[in-house]
């Protein structure tokens, strides 16, 4: 490996319209929401095994350097999941009503 390679060391790939860390399942959104909610890159580490703690400092990174795009990424998918929430909302509220319940349950633990 030469020191160029090292240089040019990816971290994250685009694939199936989302970002994910280079190699793995893991999306960079799940890293950037950790980081933004005040998870040091060590916390994030330990909460996804599978991932070393350079492959989340190059994640941070890749955020902090591309933030306007990724912000924008991010904002999508919130509007797309509001979109399928409510759109689950009105098929069937006695689902919904029911998640709702278990998830106030479960937080209440």
């Amino acid at each position: 490996m030469t020191a160029t390679s090292t240089l040019a060391k990816r971290y994250i790939e685009q694939r199936d319209r989302g970002y994910w860390i280079e190699g793995t399942r893991i999306s960079l959104d799940s890293v950037v929401y950790a980081f933004l909610n005040g998870k040091s890159p060590e916390s994030i580490a330990q909460d996804f095994p599978l991932l070393s703690l350079e492959q989340v400092y190059g994640a941070i990174a890749f955020y902090l350097g591309s933030r306007e795009l990724i912000d924008a990424y991010l904002k999508k998918g919130e509007e797309e999941f509001e979109k399928l929430q409510k759109s689950c909302r009105q098929k069937n509220p006695l689902l919904h009503q029911k998640l709702k319940t278990a998830q106030k349950t479960v937080q209440g633990l």
